[in-house]
């Protein structure tokens, strides 16, 4: 018995050891297969290199499984995760650099929860080709827009608890000298979408608006829980009226000279 106990402890040290290298030196190929289990496909980080906590990858967003569509965004992405705290409690610390697009590396934090996990995104801003959307598919393709994507928050969080989503905080994304290859004219105008978490947690508003363009895009909408509803118009400006014809006809339901648009 006395033999036994120090065999044990042995083994014991072993079964440790080999159980914090596996943590330590996991490969990132173990990050982009749970990234894409995630996302359902759409999400997926190829030639992944490196290490679970810090590598880089090429990123592609695709229409999901079976989808012939796809998109890449140049020069990938590269990352670095590391254990921490966040108010309090045990969370990953991710800063996550792409070349074409983050001046800065954006910073997010993720946590677990006994409730439910969160995720929250630093003050940040970054910009993105609008070009990389029609890799996601319906209506994406369709459209094939250009032009550019410029996302910025002062802080954002998403929060699931019980199955329901929560929100706080904001985001505002704008679009400049947007193009479609359903519309010759070049560029159609440049817009702004801002998401505003309420102050309950459980839902946000969105508003549409247009900064300058022939292409006049205006529209509000509400997200609750996981849900969103909008309701939005669009319309030609003065004197493009037969330029925007087809593109309004495909885009919503046309209601005189206006274009109604509609989700959920």
């Amino acid at each position: 018995m006395e033999a036994t106990w120090p065999r044990r402890i042995a083994w014991l040290a072993v079964l440790l050891g080999l159980l914090v290298a596996l943590v330590l030196f996991a490969p990132a190929r173990w990050l982009a297969g749970a990234i894409t289990g995630f996302t359902g496909g759409h999400l997926q980080l190829l030639n992944a290199r490196g290490s679970l906590w810090q590598g880089q990858a090429d990123l592609l967003l695709t229409g999901g499984a079976g989808s012939q569509t796809q998109s890449a965004l140049p020069q990938g992405i590269r990352w670095r995760m590391r254990p921490g705290w966040d108010n309090g409690a045990p969370a990953i610390r991710l800063a996550m650099d792409a070349p074409c697009c983050t001046p800065e590396p954006m910073r997010l934090s993720l946590r677990p929860g006994l409730a439910g996990p969160s995720v929250s995104l630093a003050a940040s801003r970054s910009q993105w080709p609008a070009d990389l959307l029609t890799g996601l598919g319906t209506p994406w393709n369709t459209l094939r827009l250009e032009g550019r994507l410029q996302l910025q928050t002062q802080g954002f969080t998403a929060r699931w608890q019980k199955g329901r989503l929560g929100l706080e905080g904001a985001l505002d994304l704008d679009a400049f000298d947007v193009a479609s290859r359903l519309s010759t004219l070049r560029p159609l105008g440049s817009y702004r979408l801002e998401l505003q978490a309420a102050g309950d947690g459980h839902t946000a508003t969105l508003a549409l608006s247009t900064h300058a363009g022939a292409l006049q895009l205006q529209g509000q909408g509400q997200w609750v829980g996981s849900r969103l509803r909008f309701q939005g118009v669009a319309e030609a400006a003065s004197g493009r009226e037969t330029a925007l014809a087809n593109l309004l006809n495909i885009i919503g339901r046309r209601d005189g000279p206006r274009s109604l648009l509609s989700l959920g």
